[in-house]
């Protein structure tokens, strides 16, 4: 089974950028997007394959939002984590196959000057809380753009970003936390030593060119379903977004 993941920083500007020959090259059984930016009926997306749809749009036009695209007609399907003061902003999108849950996750970003640290910090906890009550009922893969870069190897600019948003103690400790319940990094088990591997590059110095870059989307497994997963490939050559995808293959 393939699963991928992607920030793609607004679908409708990406449908422009190739998207949908990507999709069709990647074959994938699912596809969980975030930062959509967009409502279902603003856009046409015609995949090649039959994929069921569903959308979690932010109240707010324009902005955030996730939507997952399945083959296999998941057993449920759940919108936001059922807590209204997180889930104003289409963020979270939860689907039920038989052998595990599949979270689809924009985590929500500190921003500069810290201005929205605390809030996250409360998100985190909150969030945490229900992939562990998922994780009690049956296996959880945890997959999208978690606006963290864990350690030093995550980012090519460790020190001068140390304290920024995406790189601060307080970010890094909650996904510690989070792994520290049952939860795998999936990609950093697999590869523990392999540097510059990066999945958001800012528009900005060319950074994306020099491979300046964050890893910051994630495939999150929970550690007993760890021995199906085969794979993760960081797919850093696929443009259409300043994030690229990152495709994860379980053997079930």
């Amino acid at each position: 089974m393939k699963i991928l993941t992607w920030n793609v920083n607004g679908l409708r500007a990406c449908l422009g950028k190739g998207f949908l020959d990507f999709a069709a090259d990647a074959d994938a059984d699912v596809l969980c997007l975030q930062e959509t930016k967009m409502q279902k009926d603003q856009a046409q997306i015609d995949l090649h394959a039959p994929y069921h749809e569903y959308w979690n749009s932010a109240v707010k036009k324009g902005y955030s939002g996730t939507a997952v695209f399945s083959k296999p007609q998941p057993l449920s399907v759940r919108y936001g984590i059922g807590m209204e003061q997180h889930d104003q902003e289409g963020r979270v999108i939860t689907v039920q196959y038989d052998a595990f849950y599949l979270v689809c996750c924009y985590t929500p970003n500190a921003q500069r000057e810290l201005t929205r640290l605390d809030y996250r910090m409360t998100w985190e906890d909150d969030f945490r809380q229900y992939l562990c009550a998922l994780d009690l009922d049956k296996p959880v893969i945890l997959c999208g753009d978690l606006n963290v870069a864990f350690g030093p190897m995550d980012l090519k600019n460790p020190k001068p970003n140390e304290g920024n948003a995406g790189y601060t103690a307080q970010e890094r400790e909650k996904l510690r936390a989070l792994l520290g319940c049952g939860f795998t990094d999936a990609f950093r088990a697999l590869y523990p030593d392999v540097t510059g591997a990066y999945t958001w590059w800012s528009y900005m110095y060319h950074a994306r060119a020099n491979n300046a870059g964050w890893r910051i989307d994630y495939f999150i497994v929970s550690d007993r379903l760890m021995p199906c997963v085969q794979d993760v490939q960081i797919l850093s050559d696929v443009m259409g977004s300043d994030h690229c995808p990152v495709l994860l293959t379980l053997n079930l």
